[in-house]
């Protein structure tokens, strides 16, 4: 089978699209937090309907259908959250020496409705640790 010029560069350019809208693809799914201590996704039809920990977030959340994620980290990390997620601060609460902080991200995707507000993004802080979920943290800190 001969090919011409036309045909290959045919080949090449529906190849490059594929490429590219896998690219995209990969990007969409990449992780929302940086890795830290752990790493939790949220799945099924609610977030809080099955926790997956990982230590491999950016290849698993590849293949998991994902409702929301959450990270832990030593230290205080709020301000460096707050400030990378552009997050506007709603309300704040504290329970067993842990301080919730919620937030709404224009970053972020949807979130839950609490009253009258939209959180998209969760952050507590307790114990020398910060965590942080989206659209909240589930389970215990």
């Amino acid at each position: 089978m001969r090919f011409s010029k036309k045909n290959v560069l045919g080949i090449l350019t529906v190849l490059g699209v594929v490429l590219c809208a896998a690219f995209c693809y990969l990007l969409l799914r990449a992780p929302v937090f940086e890795k830290g201590e752990s790493y939790t996704f949220y799945l099924g039809r609610s977030s809080s309907a099955l926790m997956k920990e990982t230590d491999r977030p950016a290849l698993q959340k590849i293949f998991l259908d994902v409702k929301g994620e959450s990270a832990v980290y030593e230290g205080d990390r709020l301000e460096e959250l707050k400030k990378k997620f552009h997050a506007r601060l709603l309300f704040t609460e504290e329970a067993a020496g842990i301080k919730n902080y919620y937030f709404f991200s224009p970053d972020l995707g949807a979130g839950v409705k609490i009253g009258n507000d939209t959180v998209n993004l969760h952050i507590a802080l307790g114990r020398g640790r910060t965590a942080a979920g989206t659209p909240l943290i589930f389970g215990g800190f």
